[in-house]
């Protein structure tokens, strides 16, 4: 047998190099690699931008076009900018190993609240705009599920009024699981019924009204009513 030449042996030399190359780039080489990957998908990239308001905001009856700009702006508008800030900081979190598991939880917790609140105002915005008039089929489904259309508006009127002074919301939604047709109190942005399709958002924070009405929440869902955009929420319901 030959020895090999120089030539040879350099030749094989950087074939075994180049060959280690592909090898390391095929998959992560270290935890921080895969952390990295982790935290670097849509659950921490995405990046939401406010919806326009679906309305004229001058065009409302009773509520004002300066409450629901700065509703829309300062409202939701800062809660769309917070939910991106806390996606940026989770990701950081993740890819941090001395960030405590209470940190972060703290971090999920302003996830979940931000979301929320960035939802259902977006819920909200969308079932206004319209003259307040609910159609026959429609007040024909709801009549079904509460008996009549003016029990279900006096419930739903009656859990807005009990939020008035504080903070939440009230929904009238269709719960997949228990097939039922139903109103919701809500204290807040995270208390959302599991299974459920929104069909009607009430906002009952304080800035939805307040600036208009102060503590006269009863004259704000009155406004409220008058303003429902009806069509939108013909279009959640035949979702169920």
């Amino acid at each position: 047998m030959t020895e090999p030449t120089r030539r040879e042996f350099l030749q094989a030399g950087a074939t075994a190099v180049l060959a280690a190359a592909a090898t390391a780039g095929s998959s992560p080489s270290s935890a921080a690699e895969e952390k990295l990957v982790a935290g670097s998908g849509d659950a921490f990239r995405h990046r939401h931008s406010p919806v326009p308001l679906p309305f004229n905001a001058k065009s409302l009856k009773g509520l004002s076009e300066k409450l629901i700009q700065s509703h829309w702006e300062n409202n939701y508008g800062g809660a769309v900018k917070a939910l991106n800030t806390v996606r940026s900081r989770l990701s950081q979190a993740l890819n941090d190993a001395n960030t405590p598991p209470y940190i972060y939880n703290g971090l999920k917790r302003e996830q979940l609240i931000r979301t929320g609140s960035v939802v259902l105002h977006e819920l909200y915005f969308a079932n206004l705009g319209g003259d307040g008039k609910a159609p026959a089929d429609l007040r024909s489904r709801i009549a079904a599920a509460f008996g009549t259309y003016d029990a279900w508006e006096s419930e739903f009127r009656k859990i807005g009024e009990g939020l008035g002074g504080g903070s939440g919301w009230v929904v009238l939604g269709y719960n997949r699981a228990l097939k039922v047709l139903e109103n919701y109190w809500m204290a807040d942005h995270s208390t959302n019924p599991p299974e459920t399709t929104p069909i009607l958002v009430m906002d009952m924070y304080e800035h939805a009204y307040q600036m208009d009405y102060g503590a006269a929440a009863a004259k704000y869902i009155d406004a409220f009513f008058a303003n429902i955009q009806w069509d939108a929420v013909a279009k959640r319901m035949a979702q169920t």
